[in-house]
């Protein structure tokens, strides 16, 4: 590898000469910053970010550690996240967890070990311990999809029990009697803040506990919702109206009573959340509850590039959005 030392041979100056036309070229003379440059042309020479950031103690990386990369919607909170770090002259590391809290630590001490500028970070740890650990490297960190306590980090997230709320309400208002919730990991706060809002929905409704059923799927994706779907049509009583943790499980839902022949909406609504692409493009447009995922994103590397540029007065703040319905076809309004 070409080295900075192989320029200033070939150019006939100090490595100082060259340090000074790649980072203060207004110190050198117009002819010694042509022959440098000339020779870094010719030698195909590359400046090492790495060494550079050790000397500046500041990356221009922040990374970002997510829970399933293959969910259309953390790709949105990434897209997000990224054009904000673009704006300020910044890259994003992204990264997948895939729920699973071991590699959730090794990600963690791997951002420590490449001293990244920050984390965007929604935890797969229920209990908080990996980002406990990582905060002994002083590394700023912003909760996404999460809500933190403000006296540790900055976080952005959506209200999930209105979420809830608005998904089983809906149900209702069509006439739903019995409702179904296909919840990911109780591990999860999301998955238990949408199951609160929907017990609350029932409850307000005046129904018995009992007319919400719960379903748990270990892994939120269309696999698991084709096999929570045929769960549900096994159960001797079935409910008539579905809402599923995320629009991924709720297309395998879609997929399994297709499958057995049960006709949405007509005999089953379902109901799903974040409101991806793929939602309205379903073979039955899929009633959803839409999270403001890229806006998530663009905020909480935001709120991180405040605070690792320096800006005086940043102080943690828990940023809540508020969720929204879409009803599309496969959940009418009102049942026939």
């Amino acid at each position: 590898m070409i080295s900075i030392k192989d320029v200033a041979r070939h150019a006939g100056v100090s490595v100082g000469t060259v340090s000074n036309v790649i980072n203060r070229p207004n110190l050198v003379s117009a002819d010694i910053r042509a022959r440098v440059s000339a020779a870094i042309d010719e030698l195909g020479y590359v400046r090492s970010e790495t060494a550079r950031q050790l000397r500046a103690g500041r990356s221009r990386i922040m990374a970002m550690l997510v829970l399933d990369i293959a969910n259309p919607f953390f790709v949105d909170v990434a897209r997000g996240a990224e054009r904000a770090a673009r704006d300020a002259g910044l890259g994003v590391m992204l990264c997948n967890s895939g729920q699973n809290p071991i590699a959730e630590a090794e990600y963690l001490s791997m951002f420590a070990e490449q001293r990244v500028r920050g984390v965007l970070i929604t935890p797969s740890d229920g209990n908080g311990a990996n980002i406990a650990a990582f905060r002994r490297y002083k590394i700023p960190y912003v909760m996404v999809d999460r809500v933190g306590p403000a006296e540790e980090s900055c976080s952005v997230s959506v209200d999930d029990v209105t979420g809830g709320e608005l998904a089983a309400r809906h149900l209702i208002h069509a006439g739903h009697r019995h409702i179904a919730y296909i919840s990911g990991p109780v591990t999860l706060p999301q998955c238990r803040d949408r199951r609160a809002g929907a017990a609350a929905a029932v409850a307000a409704a005046g129904l018995p506990p009992s007319a919400l059923t719960v379903l748990e799927v270990e892994q939120m994706t269309v696999a698991s919702g084709r096999d929570a779907g045929s769960r549900l049509l096994g159960l001797a009583e079935r409910p008539t109206g579905v809402f599923c943790v995320n629009d991924l499980v709720a297309l395998g839902v879609l997929q399994a009573m297709f499958a057995a022949g049960i006709r949405v909406p007509e005999e089953a609504s379902i109901v799903g959340y974040d409101d991806i692409e793929f939602a309205a493009a379903a073979a039955v447009p899929l009633t959803s509850v839409r999270q403001p995922a890229v806006r998530m994103g663009h905020t909480a590397a935001e709120l991180l590039i405040e605070e690792t540029g320096g800006a005086a007065g940043h102080r943690h703040r828990r940023l809540i959005f508020q969720p929204e319905l879409v009803v599309r076809a496969s959940s009418p309004a009102r049942r026939a």
